[in-house]
């Protein structure tokens, strides 16, 4: 039976602002797994070109994410932090799985439905096959999990599949090459507590969303302390009280919202929350939020601003995060080149 080393991969496109629903529904998860695994953390921007980007603005919004990780409190020395299209390494395993996966498994991805639309015939071919390039990202480091959201539990299962694929097609080789009975392993999904869903501050029916056309639907990481307060003082809410049992946050978006913004800034559940503020006005709540959210996202904030003042020490974190992503991938790609039969020289080796 293989043997894998427990590691964490995760990756995080970099388009467009990053807001509240973010940080609570990815990036702070991201921090406490590095006292537990090996923890490699990507921006992924050869995903971002699935569709149109400026090109000034996705390098713009690749530091920016690098900056959301690092005021968040990744630590790019114990643990690895990176930009994808810096190992090529994903691209060249990811030709490998398209060759693995099947039509029928990219035909019932729901994301590139989505995403696709009506126009499907003029969507790209690397929009179609994203899920492989997603299963080359994983793959490269042989993770063994992922922490992943609702959106992202689909593309996980395919990466399985392909892993499963890849590992009973070439069952013979890879025993031949001395690696057991299996090259990749069946990454396992992350779950850390209860998918954090952020709704906008303007309607509670609608996820928090960059492309909102209003900014005071969210709060963006470097929004300062003023603008937070004004934001969350501002927030849709309606003229009941809040209720002291989350029974009552039924058929109330805009309230079910707020709380559990504070709970999460808070780590603490619902009905803690529910608790202290039942049947207080919303007008005390929020103040509390305020201060709880100042408290919490400034300094983020803060930080992330004066990372971005620098984007030399920025590039260099890529840089040698990638060097080090590269080691690990290029030993994967190698071993695979091998079990699938293709010659490597050994000036190429």
């Amino acid at each position: 039976m293989a043997v894998f080393k427990e590691r964490v991969f995760s990756g995080v496109q970099p388009t467009g602002n990053l807001h509240l629903g973010n940080y609570l529904g990815a990036i702070s998860r991201f921090v406490p797994l590095q006292e537990k695994y090996d923890c490699i953390y990507c921006v992924v921007d050869m995903h971002a070109i699935t569709v149109p980007q400026d090109p000034k603005e996705l390098r713009r919004q690749t530091r920016e994410v690098t900056a959301a990780f690092l005021a968040a409190g990744i630590d790019p020395e114990r643990h690895i932090v990176f930009n994808q299209s810096q190992v090529s390494e994903h691209a060249e395993l990811a030709w490998v799985f398209n060759c693995i996966a099947r039509i029928g498994w990219l035909n019932r991805m729901t994301q590139f439905k989505e995403k696709a639309g009506k126009n499907r015939e003029n969507a790209s071919v690397g929009l179609y096959a994203y899920p492989t390039l997603m299963a080359a990202d994983i793959l490269a480091y042989r993770a063994t999990h992922v922490p992943v959201g609702e959106d992202q539990k689909q593309h996980l299962e395919l990466t399985r599949d392909v892993a499963q694929k890849f590992n009973n097609d070439y069952a013979a080789s890879i025993a031949e090459h001395g690696y057991g009975d299996a090259f990749f392993p069946l990454t396992e999904p992350l779950i850390q507590g209860p998918a954090m869903r952020i709704m906008s501050l303007r309607d509670g029916s609608k996820k928090m969303s960059k492309s909102d056309p209003s900014d005071y639907s969210r709060i963006n990481l470097t929004d300062d302390a003023d603008t937070i307060a004004q934001k969350i003082r501002k927030a849709k809410t309606d003229p009941e009280p809040l209720p002291s049992e989350e029974a009552g946050l039924a058929n109330r978006p805009e309230a079910a919202n707020l709380v559990g913004i504070f709970a999460a800034l808070k780590g603490v559940e619902k009905a803690d929350v529910l608790r202290e503020f039942g049947g207080a006005q919303f007008s005390s709540f929020k103040s509390a939020l305020v201060d709880l959210a100042v408290e919490k996202m400034g300094p983020i904030g803060a930080e992330m601003k004066r990372l971005i003042a620098d984007p030399g020490y920025i590039d260099d974190v890529l840089g040698r995060g990638a060097e080090r992503a590269r080691v690990i991938a290029r030993e994967t790609l190698d071993a695979v080149y091998d079990i699938v039969g293709f010659i490597r020289s050994a000036r190429n080796s």
